[in-house]
């Protein structure tokens, strides 16, 4: 299996920038990165901690401007290595995709959305 570790856990959020100052004062992450999105309506963030650069929480403002108050985590991901050879192992489990297409951000990184059972969504993210 070439699922590497625990990649990040995806947060929808109303206002991106309110929301990166909240966890890096009040929590005291560090913004690792922030950049558009192929889908113009979506802005994404990165944080975490440099000293490790790992990516713990990705914000993401534009899925829904309606949050509910539970359920406002919207995906959590692994990293893989090779996500077109992970993407056709998971397919072996019957899967069903989000969307089958996966998305290219500008950094390069790759992601793709499965379902678990409960209808969770899972990502496959490639640096």
């Amino acid at each position: 299996m070439a699922i590497s570790k625990f990649e990040h856990v995806g947060i929808q959020v109303k206002n991106l920038d309110i929301t990166i100052d909240f966890y890096t004062k009040v929590i005291g992450l560090e913004l690792l990165e922030k950049q558009g999105h192929p889908d113009p309506s979506l802005k994404i963030a990165f944080l975490g901690f440099q000293q490790t650069n790992e990516t713990l929480i990705e914000l993401i403002e534009g899925y829904n401007p309606a949050l509910p108050a539970e359920g406002k985590v919207h995906h959590i991901a692994f990293t893989v290595d090779n996500i077109e050879e992970e993407i056709a192992r998971v397919k072996k489990y019957n899967v069903s995709f989000v969307d089958e297409a996966v998305t290219t951000l500008p950094s390069g990184a790759k992601y793709v959305f499965f379902y678990g059972p409960d209808g969770e969504w899972i990502e496959l993210f490639e640096r």
